[in-house]
C-alpha cells in the first residue's frame, strides 16, 4: 500500500514539474554559459548520474541530411540528484520523458562555447532508472558527413558516416559525451531501399530489403566510439573473424589489400592477451573520410587511399586493430591523456608489424617515428607545451590536441622502458596492464603509479634516471630517447642525395623491391627545392605523376609544389577534389600557401572543394595562412 501511494505520488510531482514548473525554480543555475563537470570537455556531472546504457533508434534522411527519432538513456543515479545533464551540438529536442511510463518531464537547454556545444539539463527523481530523448539532428551535425553519389567510389548511392572522436558524438545522440564514461547500447537504424547500415557493434553482412538494420554493442565503450555509416555496402570475408564492408566497386581490392587481418589479430593476441570484442572487420569509405583510420570497435572505419595493391600500408590496419586494446578496452579519461590511447597503440603497431612482416620492416616504421616527431617539434618549437605528453586543453577545442606528439613521443617513451627492463619484463607489464584496467579509463597519473608500482617498485632514484616526468610533462624529446636505425633506409638516403647531386640518373635508381615507405624515404631525402629537369627524370623513370598510390603522390605533389612543376598542378587538382584526408590536404595547402601565385591558387581550388571536406579538416585548412 505504502508502495503503491509513494508511486502515485511521485507521478503527481513529475506530471506538475513538466506541466507548470514553480515559477522561478531552475534546474539549472543562472550563468553566462554552462560550466563543464570534472573533464573540462563535457558538461555531464557521471558522478551525480551515470549513463549505462543506450537504446537508439533513428532513421536516415538524406534528402534533410538528418537523423530523427529518439535516444533512451538506461543511468545509475548514483546520487539521487533530481537532475541529468547531458552534451549536445545542434540538436532540436522534441520531447522528454522517464522510466517505462515515458511520463513527461521538464528540460532546459543553456548555449555554452562554440566546440563544445550546449548543456541539456533535465529533470528526473531520485527513482529515474531511465530517460526517453525525441530529437533530431541538424544538417550541420559535426559528427555526420553526407556524401552526394558523386562524392563514392560507385557513382550512384548517396553515402553517409561519422566521425564522433573527439567530441563530436554529442551532435548526434544526446549524451555524456566524455571518454571517462562508457555504456553498452542497442539501435534499430532505419535506411532508404538499397543501403546498409553498418555500426561500432554486431553487424549484419547482407543488405536486407526492409531497410531497418538491429544493432548490439554488449561490450561497454565510451560515446566518441560510437559509430554508423549508410551507403551501398557489401562484405567479404578475410577470416574467421575478419572481414571487409566496402562499396561494390571497391571491394575486391580491398579484400585482397586487408586479406593478412586475421593473421595481425592473431599475432597481437599472443603479444597482449585476447581480442576481446568477438570480430574485427574493416569498412573502407570513400576518400572523402578524413583520416587514415578509426578504431570503432568490432568495425575500424578505414580510408581508400591504404589500398596500394602491394599491401605496403597496412601498418594502418595494425595501428587501428591495436586499438582494441590501447583506446578500445584502456581508454584515455581525458583528451589530456590522449598519448595513453595513441602513443600506447603506435608501440603495439609496430609490434604487429614486427611479428607479421619482420624486424628490418618495423625498423624503418621506428625511423620515419622519428623523422615525424622531430618535424613536428620543429614546426611548435621543441620547448612548446603542446609538445608535453600530458596536455592542457582546457578552454580549447581537444582536437587541437591531435598532433604527432601523443603518437610518436608517446611511442618512443614506451620504446626506451622497453629498452631498460628488456622486452620480456616490458611484455608481462603491458600485458597485466591490458588486464588489470580492461573497459576502465587511465589518467597519465594512474600509469604512472601504475608503472611505479609494478615495473620500478617504487625505486625513485630509477624514476629520475629514466626521466619519466619529462618524458610526460616535459617538452621535446628526453635526452634518453632511443636512436633508431634502419640499413635499408640508409641505402635509400645514399640514393637521394647521389641523384639529387647529379651522380646517377634516375634509370639507375634500383627501386625494384621498395614498398611505399622506401619511396616516401627516398622522396623526403631529395634536395629542395630540387630542380625541374631533375623532376622531369624521376617522373619520366618513374611515372610519379601518374602514381595511384596516394602516399606517393601527395608527397611527390609536395615537392612539385615547391619546384613549380607545372606538368603535376593537373593531378594536383584532381587529388585535392577527390581525397578528403587532413593528413594530404593539410602539407598540400600549406606548400601552395608560401608563394603569391600558389596562394592564389590555394584559394580557387579550397573554395571550389570546401564542401567536399569534413568539417574537422575545414576547421584544420581555415587556420592556414
Amino acid at each position: 500500500m505504502r508502495q503503491a501511494l509513494f508511486c502515485a505520488l511521485q507521478l503527481v510531482i513529475l506530471l506538475f514539474i513538466s506541466i507548470s514548473p514553480v515559477e522561478g525554480a531552475k534546474i539549472l543555475p543562472k550563468t553566462a554559459t554552462p560550466t563543464p563537470g570534472s573533464d573540462p570537455h563535457s558538461y555531464a556531472q557521471p558522478e551525480e548520474a551515470l549513463i549505462t546504457h543506450l537504446d537508439l533508434r533513428l532513421t536516415i534522411d538524406f534528402d534533410t541530411k538528418t537523423l530523427a527519432g529518439s535516444a533512451e538513456l538506461h543511468i545509475d543515479n548514483l546520487r539521487k540528484t533530481t537532475r541529468l545533464l547531458l552534451d549536445t551540438r545542434d540538436l532540436t529536442i522534441r520531447s522528454i520523458s522517464l522510466d517505462e511510463a515515458k511520463i513527461p518531464t521538464s528540460w532546459e537547454m543553456q548555449v555554452g562555447e562554440a566546440h563544445l556545444g550546449s548543456l541539456l539539463a533535465i529533470a528526473i527523481t531520485p527513482q529515474t532508472k531511465r530517460v526517453h530523448i525525441d530529437y533530431a539532428t541538424a544538417p550541420q551535425a559535426a559528427a555526420l558527413q553526407w556524401l552526394s553519389p558523386a562524392m563514392t567510389a560507385g557513382g550512384k548511392h548517396p553515402f553517409l558516416f561519422t566521425q564522433s572522436e573527439a567530441i563530436a558524438a554529442r551532435s548526434w545522440v544526446p549524451c555524456q559525451d566524455t571518454p571517462s564514461v562508457r555504456f553498452t547500447y542497442a539501435a534499430v537504424i532505419t535506411v532508404p531501399p538499397g543501403l546498409t547500415a553498418v555500426m561500432s557493434a554486431e553487424n549484419p553482412q547482407a543488405k536486407l530489403a526492409s531497410g531497418v538494420y538491429t544493432f548490439s554493442m554488449p561490450q561497454k565503450i565510451p560515446s566518441y566510439l560510437l559509430a554508423l555509416a549508410v551507403g551501398d555496402l557489401e562484405f567479404a570475408a578475410t577470416g574467421p573473424r575478419t572481414g571487409v564492408y566496402a562499396e561494390p566497386a571497391t571491394l575486391k581490392a580491398a579484400a585482397w589489400e586487408f586479406g593478412e587481418t586475421e593473421t595481425m589479430v592473431a599475432a597481437a593476441e599472443k603479444i597482449y592477451g585476447p581480442y576481446a570484442w568477438g570480430r574485427y572487420d574493416i569498412l573502407v569509405l570513400p576518400p572523402a573520410f578524413p583520416m587514415g583510420g578509426m578504431e570503432n570497435p568490432r568495425l575500424t572505419f578505414a580510408t581508400p587511399t591504404v589500398i596500394t595493391g602491394d599491401r605496403s600500408l597496412t601498418s594502418l590496419i595494425a595501428h587501428e586493430l591495436a586499438h582494441s586494446w590501447s583506446g578500445n578496452l584502456v581508454t584515455n579519461a581525458s583528451w589530456d591523456d590522449f598519448w595513453l590511447n595513441e602513443g600506447v597503440t603506435v608501440y603495439f603497431e609496430h609490434r604487429i608489424m614486427e611479428a607479421v612482416a619482420g624486424k628490418p620492416y618495423e625498423s624503418m616504421l621506428e625511423v620515419l617515428s622519428m623523422d615525424e616527431l622531430v618535424e613536428v617539434l620543429g614546426e611548435m618549437g621543441k620547448d612548446s607545451p603542446a609538445s608535453h605528453l600530458k596536455l592542457n586543453l582546457k578552454g580549447r577545442d581537444p582536437d587541437e590536441g591531435l598532433t604527432a606528439i601523443a603518437y610518436e613521443k608517446g611511442f618512443f617513451f614506451l620504446k626506451m622502458l622497453e629498452n631498460h627492463f628488456g622486452r620480456k619484463k616490458w611484455d608481462e607489464f603491458l600485458r597485466q596492464y591490458f588486464a588489470d584496467f580492461k573497459f576502465q579509463s587511465m589518467t597519465s597519473e594512474k600509469f604512472l603509479a601504475y608503472l611505479h608500482e609494478k615495473l620500478l617498485h617504487n625505486n625513485k632514484a630509477l624514476a629520475k634516471k629514466l626521466l619519466l616526468d619529462a618524458w610526460v610533462y616535459g617538452p621535446g624529446i628526453p635526452a634518453n630517447a632511443p636512436s633508431p636505425q634502419s640499413p635499408l633506409l640508409k641505402e635509400v638516403a645514399a640514393l637521394a642525395q647521389s641523384f639529387s647531386m647529379g651522380a646517377i640518373p634516375a634509370d639507375k635508381i634500383a627501386s625494384k623491391e621498395w614498398t611505399t615507405h622506401h619511396w616516401l624515404y627516398f622522396l623526403r631525402k631529395l634536395a629542395s627545392p630540387l630542380d625541374g629537369d631533375k623532376l622531369a627524370q624521376l617522373d619520366r623513370t618513374f611515372a610519379l605523376t601518374r602514381s595511384e598510390n596516394s602516399e606517393i603522390l601527395s608527397q611527390w605533389l609536395e615537392i612539385a609544389i615547391s619546384a613549380q612543376y607545372q606538368e603535376a598542378y593537373p593531378a594536383l587538382e584532381r587529388f585535392l577534389a577527390k581525397v578528403g584526408r587532413l593528413k594530404f590536404l593539410k602539407p598540400l595547402y600549406t606548400a601552395l600557401n608560401k608563394t603569391p601565385k600558389g596562394k592564389k591558387l590555394a584559394q580557387e581550388l579550397y573554395q571550389r572543394n570546401r564542401q567536399r571536406y569534413h568539417p574537422l579538416v575545414v576547421v584544420a585548412l581555415n587556420k592556414i595562412r
